[in-house]
């Protein structure tokens, strides 16, 4: 088993700053070898006298039948307001596939066109989501090898699975990655408000505020499309929208209840954070960082720059490296624990 070694991160010219980092990160556009995927709906939440059942769309990438079970499946999950579509998840898709992994690009609920497939919203306490699928293609192919990839917002949805699970995790679960992971949402919320972000906080509400209403639209009996009236921030959004409707109090209980910081202590599968210190909103609190430092199943990388879910490296086109820092980095720690 080869041992991983990370390498630093040096950001690509001109790109040194955060924001810049996170922007072009965003928009690059990523060329895709994958083949055509196979969809598989995954049901996550039951049907009950009321509603009915909650089900994802996950878009697979099978290696052969033949060595499908023993190969490790890499199972990607996107951020915010995101789909199976980003394009760091189709990069990701891309490097591991060539590894001769499987790959299974998962939606959250709702996420990727998939409104009326639950009667629910989604949010980042839905770990549970993340542990259903990947038990459901255990136990579908027989997988002997799994990995949890997670950006942003489905970073803190793995590493709070993996915390929630603690030493009771499938044996299949090798590794864990989270990427600018929103595992204190507080304090992230919060740091959306200021000034220079307030760009990125009015392009998620628009599309929070967006999805919202179309699922009002296909479920009038659930959900009062007038909650959305005069929205100004995300922290509002998930007091009046949020946990009205996910079974939290108030907003800072939905923060408190849902990060991943909670569990940090717990995690026992062998885990990377990537994380930039010039990351524009995301931040990790000094007690997080204790929790981390403290436990020896994860591995913490925090370069100077990198912005949000970005690390743009200059290419080395000679290495065959594109330049993604991240996308290599956790490739080579998914490597080391196959």
């Amino acid at each position: 088993m080869p041992i991983f070694e990370p390498t630093d991160f040096h950001p690509r010219r001109f790109l040194s700053n955060g924001h810049l980092q996170t922007i072009v990160g965003n928009f690059l556009p990523r060329p895709s070898h994958l083949p055509p995927p196979e969809p598989q709906l995954v049901e996550v939440s039951p049907a009950t006298r009321d509603y009915i059942s909650s089900q994802v769309l996950c878009q697979c990438h099978w290696q052969p039948e033949e060595v499908r079970a023993e190969r490790m499946t890499v199972i990607i999950l996107h951020g915010l307001e995101g789909s199976a579509n980003s394009q760091y998840v189709v990069g990701n898709a891309n490097k591991m596939w060539l590894a001769g992994f499987n790959v299974v690009r998962m939606n959250m609920r709702n996420c990727g066109g998939t409104e009326a497939l639950s009667p629910t919203l989604y949010h980042s306490g839905l770990s549970a989501d993340v542990d259903h699928v990947m038990r459901f293609f255990i136990a579908q192919h027989g997988l002997q090898r799994i990995a949890l990839v997670g950006y942003s917002m489905g970073g803190n949805l793995v590493l709070k699975l993996a915390g929630d699970l603690a030493d009771q995790a499938p044996v299949q679960l090798h590794a864990v990655v989270g990427v600018s992971p929103a595992l204190d949402l507080g304090p992230s919320a919060d740091a959306l408000q200021s000034p220079l972000n307030r760009i990125y906080e009015r392009r998620f509400l628009r599309a929070l505020t967006k999805r919202f209403r179309r699922k009002a639209q296909l479920f009038p009996h659930v959900y009062d499309p007038a909650r959305a009236d005069g929205l100004t921030s995300l922290r509002d959004f998930d007091d009046r929208i949020t946990a009205l409707y996910s079974g939290f109090r108030s907003a800072d209980d939905y923060y408190l209840r849902a990060s991943a910081a909670r569990v940090l202590s717990r995690i026992a599968v062998p885990t990377l954070i990537l994380h930039a210190l010039d990351d524009p909103f995301v931040r990790i609190t000094q007690e997080s960082n204790a929790a981390i430092a403290a436990n020896p199943a994860i591995t913490f990388l925090e370069p100077a720059h990198g912005g949000h879910c970005a690390f743009l490296a200059t290419p080395d086109p000679a290495h065959h490296d594109d330049g993604y820092w991240a996308e290599s980095t956790l490739l080579r720690f998914i490597h080391s624990h196959c």
